[in-house]
Formats: structure tokens, C-alpha cells, sequence
């Protein structure tokens, strides 16, 4: 899903680093504003690394607020409601792994 034809969301830019028939790696760009919704993947675990800015990495059962400084990471488990912003709106950069396994997106409403 390296499209934007395909996301259900708008970022600033987004960038392949690796794409093998298992597992991702992407650079993400979101400027002051965006976010990547709330959604879930069935298969694989996400991986997020700070790169620029504070990356706010928001889960829901559990719930939690990881904040990610640059060289800061975490990991989302499969099936586990995420979304991912800047602190306060504001601009920030991440990369995000995903794998290994099967990629979907499944968005869900809400904001909470």
C-alpha cells in the first residue's frame, strides 16, 4: 500500500526504505495537522522509531500514549487500535517498520 490513491489518510510524504514480500520499512513525513487515524492491522505488529519532533503513538486496549523522541521506539501488537500524530499537532518524522506477514489496514471511527 504504497499509494496514496490507496491510504485513507493524507501525510506530507512518505518514503520506501525496504519492501520485501513480508515486511515494510517506511520514513513518514506528517506535517502540523495531520495524522495517520485510528486503525488496526489483522497480522502484522508496527513498529515505530522516532526520527524528528515528538511522535505521539496512541493505542486503545490498552489504552496508552507513547511519546517518541528522535532514536526513541515502540511496537504496536497486531490487532490492537492505533493512530499516530505529532505532539500538539505539530510536525514530526518517523519510520515505521511493518511485518512480518500480511499487511491490511482497517480503519476505525472515533476519536478516543
Amino acid at each position: 500500500m504504497s499509494d496514496s490513491e490507496t491510504r485513507p489518510y493524507q501525510v506530507e510524504r512518505i518514503e520506501t526504505a525496504w519492501e520485501s514480500a513480508d515486511l515494510l520499512v517506511r520514513l513518514f513525513t506528517l506535517d502540523a495537522g495531520q495524522e495517520v487515524p485510528w486503525h488496526y492491522h489483522s497480522a502484522v505488529a508496527d513498529i515505530f522509531v522516532g526520527l524528528e519532533g515528538v511522535v505521539v503513538v496512541e493505542t486503545r486496549a490498552p489504552r496508552t500514549r507513547r511519546l517518541l523522541h528522535p532514536g526513541e521506539h515502540c511496537q504496536v501488537a497486531p490487532k490492537t487500535a492505533h493512530r499516530v500524530s505529532g505532539l500538539d499537532g505539530a510536525r514530526c518524522r518517523f519510520a515505521l517498520t511493518q511485518g512480518v506477514g500480511d499487511y491490511d489496514f482497517v480503519r476505525i471511527g472515533g476519536d478516543t
